[in-house]
């Protein structure tokens, strides 16, 4: 927000079903409104507090894969980044490795090129903005543990949300494919990346990133029955019945699978 800085604080109160968000707010060289719009628009976002969770119940509850899991996780939603930007680098760090060690990359990034605001003596980090990542060389980024395919793929990010060439306003506008199109003209990034992106860092409810380890290999195995990884392309086809909520169908499967896990 400019040269000010804002702390949003957000706590549940009540339960998962008839609970309320109570959001707190302590701005520095920002307008109270201009503040507390942001907030707002940063709760929905990370939150996915207006996701038309109501209208996927209601096609789902009886679902032979997911009528129980809706049930039992009421409330749940797609969580997301606070941009666009965040989301994509976050995919782009996390593809093909584990995401402990993707965030553990993302942190660094954060601390060494992210913006820092202290309040009552506590220091808070934000992730890098484009223009700081867009300046560095190639070279710098590599020293992150970056592969130079990463380390070019992120700065061609950095300089098209930099340069213009790549906004969010304009990426929310599009449908879903063009979207898609629109990021996939960047070297380095693929579909996984864009629809990763779009699920996380835009709350896409019909996103499926059908290619995501998770869904050819533990959403295949862990519930349908698989022996073997699924192909991208049959778990594609298989997502068509949850349409036009597949990104949410997808969140709820994951959650059934972490449920398994710890039973």
């Amino acid at each position: 927000m400019g040269k000010g800085s804002t702390i949003v604080s957000v706590a549940q109160m009540g339960s998962p079903i008839r609970g309320t968000l109570e959001v707190r707010i302590a701005a520095r060289g920002v307008e109270l409104e201009a503040a507390r719009s942001e907030a707002r628009d940063l709760v929905r976002r990370m939150l996915g507090v207006t996701q038309d969770i109501r209208g996927f119940y209601r096609a789902f509850r009886n679902d032979v894969l997911l009528g129980e899991t809706i049930r039992r996780f009421r409330g749940l939603r797609i969580a997301g980044s606070a941009s666009l930007w965040e989301a994509l680098v976050t995919a782009i760090l996390s593809q093909q490795i584990n995401l402990r060690f993707a965030y553990d990359i993302r942190r660094e990034l954060a601390l060494a090129f992210g913006r820092r605001a202290t309040w009552d003596g506590e220091t808070f980090v934000g992730f890098p903005r484009p223009e700081a990542i867009a300046r560095q060389r190639k070279s710098t980024l590599r020293t992150f543990r970056l592969s130079r395919a990463k380390a070019v793929a992120i700065q061609g990010v950095a300089r098209a949300f930099a340069g213009g060439s790549l906004r969010e306003d304009e990426i929310a506008r599009l449908s879903d494919e063009e979207a898609i199109e629109k990021m996939t003209a960047i070297v380095g990034v693929g579909r996984w990346t864009a629809e990763i992106a779009l699920l996380r860092g835009l709350g896409r409810v019909d996103i499926f990133p059908a290619a995501d380890l998770g869904v050819v290999k533990y959403l295949a195995q862990g519930l349908l029955g698989h022996k073997v990884r699924a192909r991208e392309s049959a778990m594609r086809r298989y997502s068509e019945r949850w349409r036009p909520y597949r990104g949410l169908a997808l969140v709820y499967a994951y959650a059934e699978l972490a449920r398994k896990r710890k039973s």
